[in-house]
């Protein structure tokens, strides 16, 4: 019995030891990183960090690109970065933008709820996500990040801007799954950057427009964007990028930022392809001082955010003047203006709605990669409860809702929705609704976007990734945001990754960045990724087996692609400025971004 005793002691030891050691291995500090070589820029000297994983491979973190945008230069375009003195320290990274926190939380309790992960592995995540110190975040924030294996390398190589998603609410360039090096290690320079957010980044006010040289406001954290990129023209060589090979991609709110800069006449010459990844603006229909039906303008938007904390009649200092925690704060009281801190088309940084652009042409056209996952509605559907965004409200009865169904797409193709995803049984119609909604978020608007692009005469591949989590028991699939993992391989010790995975994650990477260095994802060792043309509607699907598939949900998206036409007609002339005559001198000018932001 005593020897009984001894061994089970000495098992619960190891156990114990075990476990305690998972848990330091997940919520160990980071070590600072090893100095690499100082690197010059025109704002001075930074010192670089080498890379824990592979030493080839350069960081240099926290890189102004551009003023601090505080004091009187908050809600204002970007100014030039300043200079320091010294060397700059480049292996940590800046601030994050100021954004509220709120909701997060339960946000990542869905996620780890739908992974399926086991009891082991919940716990262990769970540790490390309340382990985990706060992100230090700051009004000055426009900081971007550069890995790089070719500083000082005789021959330049492509660049590789990355956008973060979050809403345009949250997220920074920092966050740890974009700080990896399978894009940097396929011969690419790769940039993260952070931009304005929220309130602080999207709101418009009339106090805003009278002081700005454009007559405009809103639209920062674009403007921040479009800034980004003027700094990577300007200095990206230093890093052994090729400031005239950039390519633009983000996922979600990063990819719906990507037709912003593509929209705008001030991102002209500073790109030159484009991924999106989730995202486009197709249905973006906030006007500065003009609105659609039963939407406010972002003037009387901005108006009614800022009553609780500033006089009707307060000027643009007065506005200025409210510090940025009590901003932050105010946010749960206006929960009704989530919608409204977002782009702007304003006749000047958006010249006009851009679904109209898309379809007409009217934005800067290049070579695109785009593409969504096959159950994205399944992160959204609890707080959105309906099956398309096109109108702002639901009702709450199934019969009702069907008949509602009708009045947005018409009877026969209301009926033909309702039997492709089965909307009318009373026992699913909710999953069936969750699996409308991800289509119509973000499937719709990815073909419509590259069918535009295609008939602008310009290389377009589309793709559907469709891997679902490895568990048995998870219930979100090819959730919004699963595919960054493999595009950047990034997963988690506790994803579970098959061998397939891996293989999966490898040709991922090797199609984006071979996009990014031909504008043609094909090459060697990977499966030939056909171009996309809306008579074959050819994709590549990752599931993840690599297959070409021909009409990806075509019966769907074609219903929902005439609605989405309908919607963007009928805003056009709701939400075009009234000025033409400077929406086209506007989109006609040949300014750089770095010339047209200076004061």
């Amino acid at each position: 019995m005593k020897r009984l005793l001894i061994i089970v002691a000495v098992l619960a030891a190891i156990a114990a030891a075990a476990y305690y050691g998972l848990v330091w291995m997940i919520i160990k500090p980071v070590p600072p990183l090893k100095a690499g070589p100082v690197i010059e820029l025109a704002q001075g000297e930074i010192q670089s960090g080498i890379d824990h994983d592979n030493p080839d491979v350069l960081q240099v973190n926290g890189i102004p690109f551009a003023a601090p945008p505080v004091g009187d230069l908050r809600w204002r375009a970007p100014q030039p970065p300043l200079a320091w003195d010294g060397v700059r320290d480049g292996a940590v990274f800046g601030a994050e933008c100021m954004q509220a926190r709120d909701g997060s939380g339960e946000f990542l309790n869905d996620l780890l709820n739908g992974l399926g992960l086991n009891a082991v592995q919940r716990h262990l995540a769970t540790v490390a996500l309340q382990s985990a110190p706060p992100p230090a975040e700051s009004e000055d924030c426009l900081f971007l990040n550069v890995r790089s294996a070719n500083v000082g390398g005789e021959d330049l190589q492509p660049v590789m801007v990355w956008i973060h998603g979050g809403s345009h609410q949250a997220g920074a360039g920092s966050q740890s799954i974009y700080q990896a090096n399978q894009l940097v290690e396929n011969g690419v320079v790769l940039v993260t950057i952070n931009y304005r957010l929220g309130v602080f980044g999207y709101i418009a006010h009339p106090a805003l427009s009278a002081d700005d040289p454009r007559g405009v406001s809103g639209n920062y954290g674009l403007l921040d964007q479009v800034a980004a990129l003027a700094w990577v023209r300007d200095n990206i060589a230093a890093f052994g990028g090729d400031p005239d090979n950039v390519t633009i991609f983000g996922e979600s709110a990063g990819a719906q930022s990507v037709t912003e800069i593509m929209s705008t006449p001030l991102s002209e010459g500073l790109f030159h392809k484009a991924i999106l990844q989730s995202g486009a603006s197709t249905y973006n229909a906030n006007g500065l001082t003009t609105a659609i039906e039963g939407r406010l303008t972002m003037h009387e938007a901005g108006l009614d955010f800022f009553d609780g904390l500033a006089a009707a009649d307060a000027s643009a200092a007065d506005l200025r003047a409210i510090s940025a925690a009590d901003i932050i704060a105010h946010i749960p009281n206006k929960t009704h203006l989530g919608g409204y801190a977002l782009p702007t088309v304003d006749g000047v940084v958006i010249p006009r709605l851009m679904g109209e652009a898309i379809a007409s042409g009217r934005i800067h056209n290049v070579p695109i990669l785009a593409g969504y996952n096959g159950d994205e509605g399944t992160l959204f559907y609890d707080s959105i409860q309906k099956p398309t965004v096109l109108v702002p409200e639901f009702p709450d009865t199934l019969e009702d809702r069907l008949a509602y169904l009708e009045e947005i797409y018409g009877d026969s193709d209301a009926a033909r929705l309702v039997s492709l995803y089965g909307l009318d049984d009373p026992d699913t119609y909710q999953s069936a609704e969750t699996d409308m909604l991800g289509d119509d978020l973000f499937g719709v608007h990815m073909r419509h976007l590259a069918t535009a692009n295609v008939l602008q005469g310009q290389p377009t591949y589309l793709y559907h990734f469709t891997r679902v989590p490895p568990s048995r028991t998870q219930t979100i699939g090819a959730f919004h945001a699963a595919e960054i993992f493999f595009v950047f391989d990034s997963h988690s010790p506790l994803s579970g990754l098959t061998e397939e995975d891996e293989m999966l994650t490898e040709a991922m990477g090797l199609y984006w960045t071979n996009f990014a260095r031909t504008g043609n994802p094909n090459g060697a060792g990977i499966p030939e990724w056909p171009p996309y043309h809306p008579v074959s509607d050819q994709w590549m699907t990752f599931n993840p087996s690599i297959e070409v598939k021909s009409n990806v949900r075509s019966a769907k998206l074609d219903i929902m692609e005439r609605a989405l036409v309908q919607r963007v007609a009928a805003a056009m002339p709701q939400i075009t400025p009234p000025q033409p005559e400077q929406m086209l001198a506007a989109s006609g000018s040949q300014e750089t971004a770095a010339d047209s932001l200076e004061p």
